[in-house]
């Protein structure tokens, strides 16, 4: 028999009520305390806060459940593990930008079962659980269902992300600006709000080239069930690969073939790049340009002279 999660469900509200009162009383306040954490990301007092009030109602609520966190690790040995975010977007929190989100996913096993998101200066959350549908609504009982697009066509798809640095980061700059040049539309919404656009069906894709398990968990089942999918960008189903393609489902194997493998033909252990998947991006480039007059242009050197 399959397994309902309604009881769970309603404590992820409960849970995302307490940290929506939370994070709007810091929301731009003269006092908040800001910290630079070892990989250069920011923390805030808020985002600590939020996190350890979470944890003290699951710790009440549900005592033999694990937990995972941003800011606090992982506690407990469980098949149950909630994952949480307790401020998906802190640089836009920290800089006063109204876009950001409290993520709240349970997991059983390796299977995210249940995911809210709740951006209160949005006035907007998102929720899902297994086999019961994505929704969006100020709550439960106030909800319109969530549904992804229909567009077939890379040439009709808007394609979401965060930014251009990860992608360079990681050398895979020509691979994701392939696919956006074939897209119909770009816009770098970010972090959470590119795949609750999806979900609703405003955005076609979403993508990031880096992210935890916390940042992608509860968007992963809200995307699902709203009929997309979600996979890491080797095409992993599920928020556990290190980072994320989302889509309506139509277009998912098409992004792939853009951002699902790097060509290598010298290296085995390396999939060649899927049918459709290489754009000569030299062509687009700009042709070199001739020297300025009085500067002479790099030469290659005189071949040596042979017998």
């Amino acid at each position: 028999m399959p397994t309902n999660y309604t009881d769970d469900l309603r404590l992820a509200h409960v849970l995302a009520d307490d940290a929506d009162s939370l994070t709007t009383s810091r929301f731009k306040a003269q006092d908040l305390h800001v910290m630079t954490k070892p990989d250069l990301t920011p923390v805030t007092d808020a985002d600590k806060s939020v996190e350890e009030g979470i944890r003290r109602t699951l710790s009440r609520a549900r005592p033999r459940d694990a937990v995972i966190g941003e800011e606090h690790g992982s506690t407990g040995h469980s098949q149950r593990r909630w994952v949480v975010d307790p401020i998906d977007g802190t640089k836009n929190f920290v800089r006063g930008v109204p876009v950001w989100a409290t993520l709240i996913a349970l997991m059983v096993d390796d299977e995210v079962v249940v995911g809210c998101v709740s951006a209160p200066q949005l006035n907007r959350r998102w929720w899902a659980s297994k086999d019961g549908g994505a929704w969006t609504g100020r709550s439960l009982l106030n909800a319109s269902p969530c549904r992804v697009s229909d567009v077939a066509r890379l040439e009709d798809a808007s394609l979401s992300y965060s930014s251009f640095t990860g992608w360079d980061d990681r050398g895979r700059l020509d691979d994701f600006m392939s696919l956006a040049r074939r897209c119909w539309r770009t816009r770098a919404y970010g972090d959470f709000w590119s795949y609750m656009l999806l979900a609703e069906g405003a955005v076609d894709l979403a993508a990031e080239p880096d992210l935890e398990l916390y940042d992608m968990a509860a968007l992963d089942v809200i995307v699902r069930e709203a009929g997309g999918a979600f996979s890491a960008l080797d095409g992993t189903p599920g928020p556990t690969g290190g980072n994320a393609l989302a889509s309506n489902g139509r277009l998912h194997e098409q992004a792939l073939a853009f951002l699902g493998s790097v060509s290598d033909d010298d290296d085995p252990d390396v999939a060649p790049r899927r049918q459709g998947s290489v754009h000569d991006l030299s062509a687009r480039r700009h042709p070199p340009q001739p020297p300025l007059p009085g500067v002479e242009a790099d030469r290659e050197p005189a071949p040596e002279p042979t017998d």
